[in-house]
């Protein structure tokens, strides 16, 4: 296997948003047998061109309702407005992305407040598996946003955050912190972190090859010829 060719995790994310997409690197994914990565096509950007690279700072929602009681004796955080996602929020460090699951679909759990703050951490995106509000802020932000879509209803009187820099379970996909969470308007993938190394290597490596294929097909080459020569399609 080639060495890397980035030294940390800022150097590896400027190349993946320059040179990369989530496609290929799910294609990669793939044939290393890491077939179930995407966390579903329902999961959009707030606007087209937002990209989202970043390590995952892991997040559990939860509907007010169906919170235990047992879980809040134990952290009587969970029972103050919003549980424990201010904690959660202000826990952010630079290059993660706030990834979210739990809660159900009747309020927003992403907003442009919750934007502004990340922002100043440094964090890199929110993905959420439930809706964002406050898109005219986010839009304003350029904060890479990807959830259901736009919803204004409140997660307030309705969800709490009851656990973070956790295990956490994204429409069947597991997510663990430190994951890398790669997201365009094709998608999100997560690359479990101890794979970040051979599948953007693998990546980077079939993006420069997808160079020689574009060039071969301009000039006439048949696909089934450009496949057989540089094996890449």
């Amino acid at each position: 296997m080639s060495k890397p060719l980035w030294k940390n995790d800022t150097e590896l994310f400027e190349i993946a948003k320059k040179e990369l997409f989530v496609a290929l690197v799910g294609d990669v994914l793939d044939q290393l047998e890491y077939t179930h990565q995407f966390v579903g096509q329902q999961i959009k950007p707030v606007s087209d061109d937002m990209v989202v690279i970043g390590r995952a700072k892991t997040v559990v929602e939860c509907d007010i309702d169906k919170i235990p009681q047992s879980m809040i004796r134990n952290n009587k955080k969970i029972a103050e407005p919003f549980g424990i996602m201010f904690e959660a929020l202000d826990s952010l460090k630079e290059n993660e992305v706030y990834i979210c699951d739990g809660g159900s679909l009747d309020y927003a759990q992403w907003g442009g407040l919750m934007s502004t703050r990340a922002l100043y951490l440094k964090a890199v995106g929110a993905v959420v598996n439930g809706y964002h509000r406050d898109t005219n802020e986010i839009l304003r932000l350029k904060f890479p946003t990807f959830s259901h879509g736009a919803y204004a209803q409140d997660q307030g009187p309705r969800g709490k955050v009851i656990d973070y820099d956790c295990p956490i379970t994204f429409n069947g996909i597991p997510v663990h912190p430190g994951d890398v969470v790669f997201g365009d308007r094709d998608g999100v993938v997560i690359v479990p972190k101890d794979m970040v190394e051979p599948v953007f290597i693998g990546a980077i490596e079939k993006a420069r090859g997808e160079k020689s294929v574009l060039k071969a097909l301009q000039d006439g080459m048949s696909t089934e010829d450009a496949f057989n020569h540089f094996g890449i399609m």
